[in-house]
């Protein structure tokens, strides 16, 4: 299986193969199984079968097309999870815009900045979480953080029902290197959950930043 962190070098034959699949799909866009077969000069077959691991690990995806012979064909395409395996220097890049933006405005102009980006993204949260119950809505959460990397995961607290709170731990911080070059993003973090949960009291109980495993919240309703 391929990851992010795996060295090229380290790849064994089949494995090189899949990711020759999938640097052609980055330069190309969109193609056929017999276009990959011909440009690798490798059986149809085998492409195939690199082509359906690929699809299971949600790496490339498919559209039904029609060849010119009138025939359905399937022309596979990077999803974004396939893209991502690729280098990207999007948290350097924030990173050095953030320590410009600073020394151009102040570091308290860039806080209020960032705590509008997440309130931003309070209002977003808060309308795809719903309107359901606060286990439901969780739920939602959990969902939305997973999609942006956060290894997000919500567990109810025992007591009674009434009184029961939920543990919303985050055991990666897709942001953190941003975070340790400006922690306040943090205390803004912190805010855009309560947004979210109005009805309840939201605590920080464990964080990355702090060289804890995981980032944690108590989330009781007031």
């Amino acid at each position: 299986m391929l990851t992010s962190s795996q060295p090229y070098s380290s790849l064994g034959k089949g494995e090189t193969t899949k990711l020759q699949i999938l640097q052609y799909l980055l330069k190309h866009d969109q193609v056929t199984a017999r276009e990959l077969a011909q440009s690798l000069e490798i059986s149809p077959q085998a492409i195939r079968r690199h082509l359906k691991d690929l699809e299971g690990e949600e790496l490339i995806s498919f559209v039904v097309g029609q060849a010119t012979s009138g025939r359905p064909q399937h022309i596979y395409e990077l999803t974004a999870k396939g893209q991502h395996l690729f280098p990207h220097s999007y948290d350097q890049f924030a990173i050095a815009f953030l320590d410009t933006l600073a020394e151009t405005v102040g570091k308290d102009q860039v806080s209020v900045i960032l705590q509008k980006q997440w309130q931003r993204k309070a209002i977003h949260y808060r309308q795809s979480v719903g309107n359901g119950s606060l286990g439901d809505r969780l739920n939602n959460l959990v969902a939305l953080r997973q999609a942006e990397g956060y290894m997000a995961e919500c567990h109810q607290t025992e007591g009674e029902a009434k009184t029961a709170g939920y543990i919303f731990i985050e055991h990666n911080c897709a942001i953190s290197n941003v975070a340790e070059s400006f922690p306040s993003v943090c205390g803004h973090e912190l805010e855009m959950f309560s947004m979210v949960l109005p009805d309840c009291k939201v605590e920080r109980t464990h964080s990355l930043v702090e060289g804890e495993h995981r980032c944690g919240y108590l989330i009781t309703v007031n």
